[in-house]
């Protein structure tokens, strides 16, 4: 299977089926929306505070799926969450999309939408591309997270708290999704 330029691993990894472009976004996002709520509850003993995968998540789905059906996937996520579903860390509700961690989720959601237009823009194709489009992805993360956890608590504790701790566990999530990614579009093509 040779992979088409400006075209999604996922769309690539599918493009042999015939499936209905609705019901396949729709599956897609259901999958997506899964697999971050797992992520959110796994926590793994890392240093200096234990480690969930969430971001991991996003990196994941925002390299495969492309930025609208990316973008889209953690809108719904937030939907789900919002509905009070147990979608997040610790459960679900309207709190979670206005307390404290907040931001962290709609920064989640617009480093999915970046991540999947920078792979339409072909940065999987090389490990260094890959970093660079998760170093972006990452920023805006911890920029809109900390920025809005700021304005709740003060910014040098969201920086003491917020971000200095999770900086050696995401640097870890960075480096394992660049190892994975640019391999399976080299295996693919």
């Amino acid at each position: 299977m040779s992979m088409k330029n400006n075209s999604t691993l996922i769309k690539n990894l599918l493009s042999d089926f015939r499936i209905n472009a609705y019901f396949q976004n729709i599956s897609l996002m259901l999958i997506g929306t899964l697999i971050l709520a797992f992520s959110s509850k796994v926590q793994v003993p890392f240093w200096p505070v234990p480690m969930t995968m969430q971001t991991f998540a996003v990196f994941i789905i925002g390299m495969t799926y492309g930025s609208k059906l990316a973008f889209f996937t953690l809108l719904f996520y937030l939907f789900e969450g919002a509905l009070g579903l147990p979608v997040f860390a610790k459960g679900g509700g309207l709190l979670y999309l206005t307390g404290p961690t907040a931001g962290y989720l709609y920064g989640m959601t617009i480093a999915a939408g970046v991540i999947g237009y920078l792979a339409e823009r072909n940065f999987n194709d090389s490990y260094f591309k890959s970093l660079i489009s998760l170093l972006i992805a990452t920023s805006i993360i911890f920029i809109v997270g900390v920025g809005y956890l700021g304005s709740v608590i003060g910014y040098d504790k969201a920086l003491a708290g917020g971000l200095y701790p999770f900086l050696p566990s995401e640097l870890f999530k960075i480096a394992l999704a660049v190892a994975i990614i640019p391999s399976i579009t080299k295996i693919i093509r």
